[in-house]
């Protein structure tokens, strides 16, 4: 609803787009000009709805508050705050001044859009099977393979990957959702706020690293589309090779 309400410049809409904007890179929560944002209430409200469906109860003995299955809780909040302000206020920047395509896009995982950018395309539509040139479809689909791909662009993805902590991480992404924006590329924000949420278990960090890159590796034809969470039938490829997450740790 927010993001039509702002395609449509609804006042209400772009105002809301406008404050989420410029939380980015500010803490849920913590950042007072935060308070009062919608997707913070929606959280709100989906968790008093799941206590009330578990049957939990108002009053609540003062040993809860300090044993661990409270502590466990508290920080399943603060990473979920995380992941949905991370995704939502990134997408407020993405969206910016776009009003003719919607940038949040099912089906459009981090790994599909950034290869998408790093060949140097725009939007989500190809413009037939040949160039100006005349470069046959064979031709087309050879440059289109990954090692073809930008080496400024395919660094700029390693970074992501390679970042040790959640601000590291957001100001990465920042950085890519930029190019993004300019190139009309959209992203797939609930899945990104999903993946967020696991990033943050170091037990599953490498899980979404992989996802991230066996999605960058699988080719998408022009009348493809994929299913959410970036499988499409195609083939599975290794993820981008250890040693350069390394390498950009060592940059950073």
């Amino acid at each position: 609803m927010l993001q039509s309400g702002y395609q449509r410049d609804v006042p209400w809409a772009v105002a809301s787009v406008a404050r989420l904007r410029r939380e980015a890179g500010r803490d849920a929560h913590v950042s007072p000009t935060a308070w009062g944002l919608d997707h913070l209430e929606t959280l709100a409200q989906l968790r008093e709805e799941q206590r009330t469906a578990n049957g939990e109860k108002n009053g609540i003995s003062p040993a809860y508050f300090s044993s661990p299955a409270y502590k466990w809780r508290q920080e399943q909040e603060h990473h979920e705050d995380t992941a949905v302000h991370i995704a939502v206020t990134l997408w407020a920047l993405h969206q910016q001044s776009l009003r003719d395509e919607p940038m949040h896009l099912s089906g459009w995982s981090l790994g599909r859009s950034v290869r998408r950018l790093a060949h140097d395309k725009t939007g989500i539509r190809d413009q037939g099977t040949t160039t100006g040139d005349g470069a046959t479809a064979d031709e087309i689909q050879t440059a289109q393979r990954v090692e073809n791909a930008s080496e400024t662009v395919r660094r700029r993805f390693v970074r992501i990957g390679a970042a040790s902590d959640t601000d590291v991480l957001a100001t990465r992404l920042r950085e890519m959702v930029l190019l993004l924006r300019s190139a009309h590329i959209p992203l797939d924000y609930t899945l990104l706020a999903d993946q967020l949420l696991l990033w943050q278990d170091e037990n599953r960090r490498d899980e979404v690293r992989r996802a991230w890159g066996r999605d960058f590796h699988r080719r998408y034809g022009p009348s493809r589309q994929a299913r959410p969470g970036g499988t499409d039938g195609a083939l599975d490829t290794d993820a981008a090779p250890a040693e350069d997450f390394e390498a950009a740790d060592a940059d950073s």
